[in-house]
């Protein structure tokens, strides 16, 4: 591959601001060198050094140790030995529920010891603004019971700023927030006032720099939507140049009708779509992914559509009695009324208390589990699938979280990558860099270039793997080793104690 360098003078110019603006502070100057670069495109990895400058991607070439842009003094250069190491862009967690533990707890050492850079929050219907409120009620408490604090876009981002938490934040708002903001019932279609009240919060949010709109008509707050309800907010979202994400209406039997009713609403708002945490769940419909793949590929030839999954066959959220059918194993995370019960199979609890699946689930909730509802077979088809990108889709708040919390990145890398060999390492990378941030209107990231924002990650493509687990789901993976936000080296892993070192992260805007 060509070698890539930037214009030093152009950036010249633009440090030398940045230093004004600074005060006068030296910028950092790290060199990544002789690493191989896998830069966040989907091309070929090539072997050559990375030049970090302040909080930018100075250069990217071979032997630039001896030919630094000038200015640049030698003795200036933090230089990391990057042989038998993958140097890639950050990664970009592009399905979260991180908005609250954002600011709760900005060390967030479960998604940057990952190598994520980013996350994408608001998912499923459920952000964190704007809205108010004393007490959430579910599936609101998927984000923590008492932290609906703020009205606005703005609220939220400064509350982002001033966490200053150690990776960066992009925020898609929520349509069941929009719904609690706006309704005083949420058990049928929102009236013409209420809809236009939904819209003007949504269309100040985009105006503040959220990156769309996502939706979970699969929740009850949400289901008795219709989807000309949706429609309608997608067009806010189209005007902005937003994008629209969608936890389907069902995953399960009518996966194929939710799928064309998504179809239809990001296609007649004008929106690009982008489906969540893609799955067939529930015995019944395991295979159904030969259907509803090619379905993808039918909807990408009008509209602009991709799909996001997390590596494993269970997926997690609130506990419903719907979701129970006494086949598949349920792992409690979480339950109010019962907490010794986390970390237990919801099969030895009924058999404990002499109730049957479901009653048990009554008197646990409220809580949430782990519902093992998926094939492998499925979920390789999905995650080899070229339009799909990666997400965690982790609920930190979960006192037994499902392991993908901390371990979703490195184990596409070990399991489906080095093991399963679905893709290429830079396909692998791909779909956690260059594909995200496109999708979803990340400027200047997920990708290697001269004059991007510094978020990189050094990692042994060899030994890079997750060791969370369903028994122990709180450890952190091995083989990343080191994490760059914006120019700062954020985390260090390897043979030293795995630490966050920094926090340097930002709240994004849209495009920018």
């Amino acid at each position: 591959m060509a070698e890539q360098t930037s214009d030093p003078s152009n950036h010249s110019v633009s440090l030398s601001r940045s230093r004004e603006k600074a005060g006068g502070e030296a910028d950092t100057v790290t060199l990544l060198e002789a690493g191989l670069i896998v830069d966040g495109s989907g091309g070929p990895g090539w072997m050559g050094d990375v030049l970090l400058v302040g909080d930018r991607i100075l250069a990217l070439g071979e032997g630039l140790r001896h030919r630094l842009p000038d200015g640049i003094a030698p003795e200036a250069l933090h230089v990391v030995d990057c042989r038998a190491k993958v140097v890639s862009p950050g990664f970009i967690d592009v399905h979260t529920h991180d908005d609250a533990i954002v600011l709760r707890d900005p060390l967030c050492l479960p998604k940057v010891s990952q190598g994520i850079t980013t996350v994408v929050t608001g998912n499923c219907g459920i952000s964190l603004a704007p809205y108010r409120t004393p007490e959430a009620l579910p599936p609101l408490t998927l984000l923590g019971a008492d932290s609906f604090r703020h009205a606005t876009m703005a609220d939220y981002r400064a509350a982002v700023e001033a966490a200053q938490p150690a990776l960066n934040v992009a925020a898609l708002v929520g349509h069941t927030t929009l719904r609690f903001a706006t309704m005083d019932a949420l058990d049928r279609a929102a009236t013409d006032d209420e809809r236009a009240r939904m819209a003007a919060l949504l269309d100040a949010c985009m105006a503040e720099g959220a990156h769309g709109l996502s939706s979970g008509l699969f929740y009850e707050q949400a289901f008795a939507a219709p989807a000309d309800e949706v429609t309608a907010l997608a067009r806010v979202v189209a005007r902005h140049g937003g994008v629209y994400a969608t936890h389907l209406r069902s995953e399960m039997e009518s996966i194929i009708e939710a799928m064309h009713e998504a179809g239809d609403t990001a296609f007649t708002a004008g929106a690009p779509l982008v489906i969540s945490h893609h799955k067939c769940a529930g015995p019944a419909n395991w295979g159904r992914t030969k259907q509803t793949l090619p379905l993808v590929d039918t909807l990408a030839e009008r509209q602009e559509i991709a799909l996001d999954v997390y590596p494993y066959v269970a997926g997690s959220t609130v506990l419903r009695e719907d979701l129970i059918d006494g086949v598949i194993d349920v792992l409690i995370t979480w339950s109010d009324p019962h907490p010794g019960t986390t970390g237990r199979m919801l099969a030895d609890i009924a058999r404990e208390w002499g109730v049957d699946q479901r009653e048990a689930c009554r008197r646990l909730q409220p809580g949430g589990a782990c519902y093992f509802q998926m094939q492998e077979e499925d979920v390789e088809r999905v995650i080899a699938h070229p339009r799909t990108m990666i997400g965690s889709d982790g609920l930190p708040h979960d006192r037994h979280p499902h392991p993908r919390l901390w371990g979703a990145f490195p184990r596409v890398f070990a399991r489906y990558w080095r093991d399963r060999q679905l893709f290429t390492l830079e396909q692998a990378v791909h779909k956690m860099t260059g594909m995200t941030a496109r999708n979803m209107r990340i400027a200047d990231r997920g990708l290697l270039r001269a004059g991007a924002m510094a978020d990189v990650v050094v990692f042994d493509p060899r030994t890079v793997a997750d060791t969370a687990t369903y028994d122990r789901p709180k450890s952190a993976s091995v083989g990343i080793e080191r994490v760059y936000v914006n120019g700062v080296c954020a985390y260090l892993g390897g043979e030293q104690e795995p630490a966050v070192r920094a926090r340097a992260g930002r709240m994004l805007h849209r495009g920018g």
